[in-house]
């Protein structure tokens, strides 16, 4: 097994949001101490190499530890305030209100 990876993980609350190919999982989980943390996993549907066959799926996951909860939501709402901001147009940032 993974030693990056908390062991003996309790799920406590979960949300999937679907976005397109994307479906986005928000996990919270705790340990046996527990220590809460915050999943995030992204799973993006791809066609299997047979077209009658079963998809895969490619899975990418965050670790987040409540330790840093704050820095994070700061650093992802600084990323989307630069967006909307610097990069979008103002009808751009109309659709997506």
């Amino acid at each position: 097994m993974d030693d990056r990876y908390p062991r003996d993980q309790e799920e406590i609350y979960s949300h999937r949001m679907k976005a397109g190919k994307r479906t986005y999982f928000f996990d919270v989980k705790a340990t046996r101490g527990q220590d809460y943390y915050l999943t995030i996993t992204e799973s993006k549907r791809r066609p299997g190499s047979d077209p009658d066959g079963p998809a895969s799926y490619e899975k990418h996951k965050i670790f987040l530890y409540k330790e840093d909860f704050n820095k994070f939501i700061d650093a992802l709402h600084d990323a989307v305030d630069y967006v909307r901001d610097e990069l979008l147009t103002a009808e751009e940032v109309a659709e997506l209100d």
